[in-house]
């Protein structure tokens, strides 16, 4: 089906579709779950399958179906739902929280015993499946996508599973993603067609966690749809969602772009899947990477369209992008050296990292009033203790073919500490997912010189609280510069708490460490992120890091996943990586 959304400012509107409520022959049970009130679920099937809603019933958001809060929600439908049935299709529209912990069912039908499930049907988001059993799960029959993919959380997302005969298909907005040709359980053999663990929202499993997020629209057949009749159940949900996701694409102010394109692969309001053409690839590619026209040429100009993909629907934005042309080298040097950074330069503890390219296309070269003091490459050199602090001009000279401009930065330079004698420890650490506020640092001190016997820091709650990245806290680390006198803290940006889903953090994981520093481990910096992992990387965990007084740097080391496809799907292992930094704040490329 083609949506057509051309141009930023077009309204998102939907080809007219059939309504899913046209495919109803077969229908077992039916719950459109888009009740205002009541603990009652109306089986709209005729067949009189009423549900019960246990815990909290949420139904205060118009048209957005049952709320799960993770905590008590659940429905509880009817026992032996699928006596007799030698095929089936279950349906339904689903949002998945973000914070779902696992494992969960969406939906599970058949027996506990024990604790455990004793033959049963069901359905969950991780890794998408969906399983038929006779007793627990080592009698499973699964059908699933090949690259075991998780459903996207936060959006709606439509799903079916259609079974008879020996095949088991299993759908995704509409579009067939699993297929499993040796099935031999059917559905009215489960328990013998007695099933009193029926439950929407709830596994069969005591163990496991309850769903979080909204349901509606939920159906049961008693025959497999044709992959025709899924689509059509599909598309208010694929429709609504290249709409959606359309309004919310922007690329922000296209009128003088210098840089090159991020050009989103996934729509944040639908989950639609994002494709790029351009039409003039001179100028902007596909992928977003700008060239400018040289020096003197009129400006450049290129159309982007975005093609957006949700089940069996498509839609289409256009932006237009105008590429000023390049400055001159005369231009670009004197702007380049203007942009100049180097980081600590107002209190140079430690080794500085002198870039040695600048913007546009410009390389740096360094010179120092006071090699002895900071080298030309960087290299500190502080006073003597009882010396006093000095400061030292470092000149800039930013070049391009033939044109060069300099510029003068000072740098601070401290004395060197006294030598003293250590009292005692420090000991950085997080508690773990099992609480909200464990995932953050908290901090203890030694009893004296014991690093036996330590007392908790402010109260024993966090020190440090993360605001960026994934907001979570683990495996801090912290290691002194060799002068004595600064410390970096750093951590792997990681949450667990909420969603408890291990898998997705190695994977879609971040690519980034949190970086703190210090001079008296008492009052800490505004926390930073900086990537240091590949883009083929899945995580980045439990960073550590030394110094390497040869090198004069430090040495920080990892553990990433690292993928060969960039779906970062199928199996691999976490390796050790390592990169090299003066300053927590610019790292060389990462390596194995």
């Amino acid at each position: 089906m083609l949506l057509t959304l051309a141009g930023p400012a077009a309204s998102a509107q939907a080809a007219p579709a059939a309504g899913a409520s046209d495919v109803t022959d077969g229908l077992a049970l039916w719950y459109k779950l888009d009740a205002g009130s009541g603990g009652t679920v109306t089986d709209a099937s005729g067949n009189g399958r009423n549900g019960t809603v246990r815990g909290t019933a949420d139904w205060s958001a118009s048209g957005q179906g049952l709320a799960f809060n993770g905590s008590d929600t659940y429905i509880k439908v009817p026992d032996d739902i699928m006596k007799g049935m030698d095929s089936i299709t279950v349906s339904m529209d689903v949002m998945i929280d973000s914070t779902q912990s696992t494992p969960y069912f969406l939906y599970g039908f058949g027996n506990t015993s024990g604790g455990s499930g004793n033959g049963y049907l069901f359905t969950t988001g991780n890794s998408f499946r969906t399983s038929v059993a006779t007793g627990n799960w080592s009698t499973e029959q699964t059908t699933k996508p090949s690259d075991s993919h998780n459903l996207t959380r936060g959006v709606w997302k439509h799903i079916t599973y259609t079974q008879t005969g020996s095949t088991g298909l299993l759908y995704e907005d509409g579009v067939e993603v699993g297929r499993n040709t040796s099935v031999t359980i059917t559905p009215g053999a489960i328990g013998s067609g007695t099933t009193k663990a029926n439950y929407i929202g709830k596994s069969v499993y005591d163990g496991d966690k309850l769903f979080k997020g909204r349901i509606r629209d939920f159906r049961v057949y008693d025959r497999a749809l044709a992959g025709s009749e899924v689509e059509q159940l599909s598309l208010p949900v694929a429709t609504q969602g290249v709409a959606d996701d359309k309004d919310a694409l922007s690329l922000g102010d296209t009128s003088g772009v210098t840089s090159d394109l991020d050009l989103p692969k996934t729509g944040t309001a639908g989950g639609s899947s994002i494709s790029w053409d351009s039409d003039n690839p001179s100028v902007v590619s596909d992928t977003g990477k700008v060239t400018r026209p040289e020096a003197g040429s009129p400006d450049g100009h290129a159309t982007l369209t975005a093609t957006l993909k949700k089940g069996t629907v498509t839609g289409s934005k256009k932006f237009d992008v105008t590429v000023p042309a390049a400055l001159d080298d005369e231009a670009a040097t004197r702007q380049a050296a203007e942009a100049l950074t180097v980081h600590n330069l107002d209190d140079a503890r430690g080794n500085l990292t002198l870039p040695k390219r600048g913007a546009l296309g410009t390389t740096v070269t360094w010179s120092s009033a006071k090699p002895d003091v900071v080298s030309a490459d960087g290299e500190v050199h502080r006073p003597a203790h009882g010396d006093g602090a000095t400061t030292v001009e470092l000149t800039a000279t930013v070049s391009k073919g033939e044109a060069e401009a300099t510029r003068v930065l000072t740098a601070k330079v401290p004395e060197l500490p006294v030598k003293a004698a250590l009292k005692g420890y420090m000991f950085s650490y997080f508690t773990g997912e099992g609480t909200s506020d464990g995932e953050q640092l908290y901090a203890a001190l030694s009893k004296g010189n014991d690093p036996l016997h330590w007392r908790e820091l402010n109260d024993g709650k966090p020190v440090l609280t993360s605001t960026l990245g994934e907001k979570g806290l683990r495996d801090p680390f912290i290691i002194r510069s060799p002068e004595g006198d600064k410390f970096y803290q750093i951590a792997t940006d990681l949450r667990i708490y909420g969603n408890g889903d291990w898998d997705a953090s190695q994977r879609t994981g971040s690519k980034s460490i949190m970086v703190w520093e210090s001079t008296d481990l008492v009052h800490w910096t505004n926390q930073r992120l900086v990537k240091v992992s590949p883009d083929s990387a899945g995580n980045t965990w439990a960073p550590e890091a030394f110094y390497d007084a040869e090198r004069g740097e430090y040495v920080v080391f990892w553990a990433s996943k690292l993928y060969d496809n960039a779906d970062h799907s199928g199996d691999t292992y976490n390796r050790m990586m390592y990169a090299t930094t003066r300053d927590f704040y610019t790292f060389s490329e990462p390596k194995v």
